[in-house]
């Protein structure tokens, strides 16, 4: 694809950062490479049917000075991210690093090996176990924890055990509380919106290289094989909990509320080692990720690593975490998650003043500045979360979307707005030239949202595209933080060539065999077309034969309600009886037929009023 040329004004910005920024410390260079012992060549790993699900090699490209259509920073903290191979964490302890967005790190015990986090897909951590037991040898797999409840933590379970061998008990699945109902909300209530975001947010689908996809600062992309999960066998709830496995002695620490709603941090003593799952890695981390998630608790987050500190700190000799590198020293691992604890602290509290002061979100996101400590903390940046968008989620979290202007608390929607700005600009064409003007001083923010509604108000305006696209493009150029360069570039690409649509899954079969009736129930009842079924009223019983679990669903004023309850045929329009979860799914599925009494159209009627969703929805076009 073509790309623009970098414009003066952020090669200027980019040549003022170079001269302000720390790159004389280089410490994070020996740190990622410390303890390499091979390194997978080819790093392209391809799914049974040979699609390429994971390739690290198409990163080469990092290498040498940062080009000026990336920012500097962006280019360093790439560079670190895309090494790849087996490393020794401490004796008895190794990642693998560079398979995916996350780590996957194996624990030595007397028998077998403890497996951290299995990555996003099947395909990437069957390939990094075949790397370990290369070199480590073929050590069985004891237990599986997963630190906590996003996808890349525990997607690629089956690549490196088997629900037969946990149902077995020859392999222990070990999980913080609540780990299982927030897979379930984060990866099939709102999964394909999240997707489809998360398309955007990690650049799956953009050409790689200076112009293109860098990264993500938290790692390099994200695996786009089978995402599977098992549910735990062993949960989490207390701090100061301890157990043993295969001879290791873990140390848990409950950590809810922070970067997952579910996570966990926990040490091993044999060891002298912390892992600290995914909140205190090399990067300022989200408190509201671009592709939506629930809003995470800065306090407490900032508060659980105070604890960690407290806990563990004089007893470690090296934070590993689920992403990123290892920090080793006492005095090094001191500063790091005092850094860490204050970067979160920071953001909390002083958002709060301000919000206090009457500032709105987008008025403290433009005032706030971390301090010089935390200015000059490579780790402290913003490669993945941002000041900018972080003091908005603060924002959002105490007070919500409304700031309190009454002009902004019914406004009109994006294509009417749209059409009523240009209009009062002169026109679309006028609104084009001003953001030409704007786009010439270099003003890219200004010429975005002028081009936005542009767009908006006539979808098909060749000038306001192209110019939009170059704009986005410019946006990328400039952005340190590696999410925002790929929601821009994501942008310009659909601008010139259309909706992309969503990489990857919304849910697989292995992810929905394993919810709860009721989850299963919840996912049908956020699928109710409500207009639809306004007047529709059905009632039905679903007996599951081998849970012997029966329910009353009900469908009425476009609500589904279920509740466990006997079968009663004298009240219910029909009886449907399951063998099992996975013959519930097959039949809403279209692929299986059920056993019905009574009014055999009942289960049709419900399945008609039920919405897909729609991964490829527009999100820079109305």
């Amino acid at each position: 694809m073509e790309h623009r040329p970098v414009s003066t004004a952020v090669e200027t910005a980019h040549a003022e950062h170079l001269k302000t920024l720390p790159f004389g410390d280089t410490r994070d260079f020996e740190d990622a490479d410390r303890g390499l012992i091979a390194t997978l060549k080819p790093c392209a790993i391809t799914a049974a049917d040979g699609r390429v699900v994971w390739d690290n090699d198409s990163y080469a490209f990092l290498a040498g000075d940062a080009p000026t259509s990336v920012h500097p920073a962006l280019w360093r903290q790439s560079q670190l991210a895309a090494r790849q191979g087996l490393y020794e964490v401490v004796e008895g302890i190794y990642q693998v690093r560079g398979f995916d967005i996350s780590n996957i790190t194996f624990v030595e015990g007397d028998t077998g090996i403890i497996v951290i986090d299995p990555l996003i897909c099947t395909e990437v951590a069957a390939a990094a176990l075949a790397l370990y037991r290369a070199h480590r040898g073929d050590r069985p797999v004891k237990a599986v924890i997963y630190t906590h409840s996003h996808a890349d933590h525990f997607g690629g379970v089956l690549g490196v055990t088997s629900q037969a061998d946990v149902d077995a008990g020859r392999v222990a699945v070990i999980a913080p509380e609540g780990f299982i109902e927030h897979v379930v909300s984060e990866n099939v209530y709102a999964g394909t919106a999240m997707l489809r975001r998360a398309s955007y947010m990690y650049g799956t689908v953009l050409d790689r290289g200076p112009h293109g996809q860098v990264g993500c600062g938290l790692g390099q992309n994200t695996s786009t094989g089978e995402v599977a999960v098992i549910v735990p066998t062993v949960t989490i709830t207390t701090t100061g909990e301890a157990h043993t496995v295969d001879g290791v002695q873990i140390e848990f620490q409950m950590a809810p509320g922070t970067e997952a709603p579910a996570e966990m941090h926990f040490y091993f003593p044999r060891f002298q080692a912390l892992c600290m799952a995914e909140n205190a890695t090399h990067t300022q981390h989200n408190l509201l990720t671009l592709r939506g998630a629930l809003v995470r608790d800065p306090r407490a987050w900032a508060g659980y690593l105070t604890e960690a500190i407290d806990t563990f700190g004089g007893r470690a000799d090296v934070v590993f975490a689920s992403h990123h590198w290892p920090t080793w020293g006492a005095e090094r691992i001191a500063e790091f998650l005092s850094l860490q604890r204050d970067l979160y602290a920071y953001l909390h509290d002083q958002t709060l003043r301000l919000l206090n002061q009457g500032y709105t979100g987008v008025e403290i996101a433009e005032q706030l500045e971390l301090p010089p400590a935390l200015e000059r903390a490579w780790h402290a940046r913003g490669y993945y979360g941002s000041v900018s968008h972080n003091v908005k989620a603060v924002y959002q979290r105490y007070l919500g979307w409304f700031d309190g202007n009454p002009a902004r608390l019914w406004p009109h929607p994006p294509e009417a707005l749209a059409t009523r700005y240009a209009a009062a600009l002169g026109g679309v064409d006028r609104v084009v030239e001003l953001a030409a003007d704007a786009f010439n001083d270099g003003d890219f923010r200004w010429a975005a949202t002028l081009l936005d509604h542009a767009v908006f108000a006539e979808p098909d305006h060749a000038g306001a595209r192209a110019l939009y696209a170059d704009t986005c493009e410019q946006l990328a150029y400039g952005a340190e933080n590696a999410t925002w360069r790929n929601f821009f570039l994501s942008g310009a690409t659909e601008l010139r060539s259309g909706v992309f649509g969503t990489a990857g899954q919304v849910s697989s079969m292995a992810m929905l065999s394993q919810l709860s009736p009721e989850q299963l129930f919840d996912s049908l009842a956020i699928r109710v077309d409500g207009p639809r079924a306004w007047d529709l009223e059905l009632a039905l019983d679903v007996t599951f034969a081998d849970l012997r679990a029966n329910y009353r669903l009900t469908l009425r004023n476009g609500v589904l309600v279920y509740r466990k309850a006997a079968p009663d045929p004298a009240s219910a329009d029909a009886t449907v009886t399951a063998d099992t979860k996975l013959t519930l799914l097959a039949a809403l599925l279209g692929t299986e037929q059920l056993a019905v009494s009574g009014d055999r159209n009942a289960l049709p009627k419900l399945l008609a009023v039920l919405d897909a969703g729609d991964p490829n929805f527009n999100i820079v076009t109305p």
